[in-house]
């Protein structure tokens, strides 16, 4: 089991399944983890379970970001906030909710970033953050114009992030999920017109769980990932490879 003793890993999205996932397995090692995210009883429910501090701003302000960030010490951070917005043609996409997705999926993991990487670099230990991108900015799936969009950019953003952060020891990696069938998700991807043909292209067959996606998380910032930045890791079942 990977350990965590250089300093605290902020995850943002610990309100929902992947980030909660995320928060509960870096704490069963014992690091030192503050949660993020927009619902407050949820992460008050995580605190009381796991142990971990929590933390609230908001992820589409950058006044919120700096002030929750700047002095605080970090050695590690999950971009996992996110919102999926619509499920929507080019033709048909409401603008406003593309606005809202990429401010919130890539605009506020670049102002986490920001600010979170100059405390690390102000801290001198080195680092690492996982950016949760998805398997929608690999392939396209259709219906997710905006999302997509969203997460290809933030993709950049890893990228762009690794090779600036490297001389400073700092690692960035992202990780790209297939679908968590969560009560949000299977609205469409319960769908049995749309569940059966994507599952049948995929080598695996079936659906990830929320600590499928969190294990690979933790490894990326974990010492055992100590040569890996700027990868793009899909963690899909095999959907992308084919």
């Amino acid at each position: 089991m990977p350990t965590f003793d250089k300093g605290p890993i902020l995850v943002t999205g610990a309100s929902g399944g992947i980030g909660g996932a995320t928060v509960r397995q870096l704490c069963d090692t014992g690091a030192a983890v503050i949660a993020s995210g927009r619902n407050t009883e949820a992460l008050d429910a995580l605190a009381n379970e796991t142990g971990c501090r929590t933390l609230a701003f908001d992820l589409t302000s950058e006044e919120s970001v700096k002030a929750a960030l700047e002095g605080l010490d970090l050695w590690g951070v999950v971009n996992c906030g996110g919102f999926g917005g619509e499920i929507a043609t080019p033709m048909e996409t409401d603008i406003e909710v593309f606005d809202k997705v990429i401010a919130i999926n890539t605009r506020g993991a670049l102002l986490v970033t920001k600010y979170a990487a100059r405390a690390m670099i102000r801290l001198g230990k080195g680092g690492a953050i996982v950016n949760v991108s998805s398997q929608a900015s690999l392939v396209a799936l259709r219906g997710h114009i905006s999302y997509g969009a969203s997460k290809a950019a933030l993709d950049n953003i890893t990228r762009v992030s690794a090779m600036e952060l490297g001389p400073h020891n700092i690692r960035v990696n992202g990780v790209h999920p297939t679908v968590v069938m969560t009560e949000m998700s299977a609205f469409y991807w319960g769908r049995p017109d749309i569940a059966e043909p994507f599952l049948s292209q995929m080598p695996l067959g079936r659906w990830a769980t929320e600590d499928e996606i969190a294990a690979p998380i933790v490894f990326l910032l974990s010492d055992a990932a100590s040569m890996i930045t700027g990868v793009a890791l899909p963690i899909d079942g095999g959907f992308t490879a084919c």
